[in-house]
């Protein structure tokens, strides 16, 4: 793979065909994909051999295409601290009146911060959504064990919709205990296979209570009724905007035992140093990671591969550095592959909390993910538009290299969901560009198959005209933003726009 590489960066092959060896191709992504992808990399989980691996391939092949080490310390990589818990063993027995309930329901996961938890006697309350029409959490939970609906209301603040961040609003307020009940918008299902998947989160925001879980409704309706309540009323009651809380006369005694787990994984990052300083600077950036052995021992195929999801992203992000490094440009131009996406954008997460140069100097971030789905042709959408005021320049930049544009906001339905959204949440200019999200139809059928399964590895299957083109524009988007005089950076740029 190396000799093939060497052949077509060859003075020979430059000069005689300069047009072949500007464009990115097909062939110069496939090995990327397929080496990337390969069992040998074991679906590239964080904290596993898989990434020394994944982050060795990158950091070789950067040097190799003229980038030079960008993290702090000198060299390619970033430390990011991560931790991973999941549930080892767990007994809760609930109390009324000083009489044990006996109901039948199994229907509840526990987890602890610590690897053992032990409490007695706990209040148990009832806390609604967890939070009122004012975003405020109830006063008093201190040493309690509170039960908080998952599922968001309408008298929601927009902040307050999501159930991560009012368990987080409980925690701080004091709560002992947060326990979600799922519903309609959040299945028990899908909560259950979530704690049992041994979620990672960063260390350095590890807003968790001394007790965490999830229980199913059914499991309330048992619990309450045993206790001698009525549960559909507490639940009507709940949609009132001042609902507070409701002590439900029960105490807890819960002994729980949980696997925790501390290391640290890394983003990587790489740089081509720029000729003006002070002018900006430009990122590209996708995630390197994936989720590993996603299948249980026994199983055929356990390893989720990651070919499209996101070995094609740091293909083309390879392959744009091998253009760009050879040019000499005004701004700096960063190429970062961020860790533990797959677990909520962590890396990412990581790059904004402790930045190796000031976020005010981005002047664009282009996020690369998902990137080989689409096929040659495809419209270009942008995935952030309405969020900055630079779609103008970059929809010229699109249709100078001969790119229709996809003019809707439907892309916009995956904005919070790639690591572009954590920058945008910082003011920073960032945004997906390219054909993979154009097609919605295209997009869903991938993610109804084989997105997150082993069926995601490399073969004939990956589509690899669209990234290509998608590779291209890229480079021309990095050429025109890395340009103090094709661009002229506004401070309006750092804003988002919605």
């Amino acid at each position: 793979m190396e000799q093939r590489f060497g052949v077509i960066l060859s003075g020979a092959l430059l000069l005689t065909t300069p047009l072949a060896a500007k464009s990115i191709s097909e062939a110069d992504l496939r090995p990327h994909i397929e080496t990337m992808a390969s069992d040998a990399f074991e679906g590239r989980e964080p904290g596993t051999e898989g990434e020394r691996k994944t982050l060795e391939y990158l950091s070789n092949q950067w040097r190799q295409m003229g980038l030079k080490p960008g993290a702090k310390n000198g060299g390619w990589l970033e430390e990011v601290p991560l931790i991973r818990r999941g549930p080892a063993e767990a007994t809760a027995h609930f109390y009324a009146k000083n009489q044990k309930l006996r109901f039948a329901s199994d229907e509840m996961v526990l987890i602890g911060k610590e690897a053992d938890y032990l409490a007695n006697n706990v209040p148990v309350v009832f806390v609604g959504h967890g939070v009122n029409k004012d975003g405020n959490t109830p006063d008093d939970l201190a040493g309690k064990l509170v039960f908080m609906l998952s599922d968001s209301a309408d008298f929601l603040p927009e902040a307050m919709q999501s159930p991560r961040v009012r368990r987080e609003a409980l925690v701080k307020a004091g709560a002992e205990a947060v326990v979600a009940i799922a519903g309609e918008q959040f299945d028990f299902a899908v909560y259950r296979r979530q704690f049992l998947s041994r979620p990672i989160g960063l260390a350095s925001q590890d807003k968790k209570a001394n007790l965490e879980g999830v229980v199913s409704s059914k499991f309330m309706v048992a619990l309450v009724t045993a206790a001698g309540g009525d549960w559909d009323k507490l639940r009507t009651a709940a949609k009132m905007p001042d609902f507070s809380e409701q002590l439900l006369g029960i105490a807890a005694e819960v002994l729980v035992k949980t696997d925790v787990s501390r290391f640290s994984s890394h983003n990587i990052i790489g740089k081509i140093q720029g000729r003006k300083r002070g002018s900006g600077a430009v990122v590209f950036m996708g995630h390197w990671d994936h989720l590993g052995l996603c299948r249980p021992e026994g199983e055929t195929d356990r390893i989720c591969n990651g070919a499209v999801d996101n070995a094609s992203g740091m293909a083309v992000l390879t392959e744009i550095a091998r253009r760009l490094a050879k040019g000499r440009f005004d701004r700096d131009i960063y190429f970062v592959g961020t860790t533990a996406e797959e677990s909520g954008l962590l890396g990412a997460q990581s790059f904004v909390d402790n930045p190796v140069f000031p976020l005010d100097d981005i002047v664009i971030a282009l996020n690369v993910d998902t990137i080989a789905v689409a096929p040659k042709g495809a419209k270009v959408s942008i995935i952030g538009r309405g969020t900055t005021v630079l779609e103008p320049e970059i929809e010229a930049v699109a249709k100078k290299v001969g790119r229709t544009i996809e003019a809707s906001t439907e892309a916009n339905a995956f904005l919070r969901r790639q690591d572009g959204w954590v920058l945008t949440q910082k003011g920073v200019p960032a945004l997906m560009v390219g054909g993979s999200f154009a097609d919605m139809e295209l997009m869903e059928r991938f993610l109804n198959s084989e997105y997150h399964g082993p069926e995601d590895e490399y073969g004939p299957k990956v589509e690899l005209g669209g990234a290509a083109e998608d590779a291209n524009l890229h480079v021309a988007l990095g050429k025109y933003f890395a340009s103090a005089k094709k661009h002229k950076r506004k401070i309006a740029e750092n804003k988002t726009g919605g």
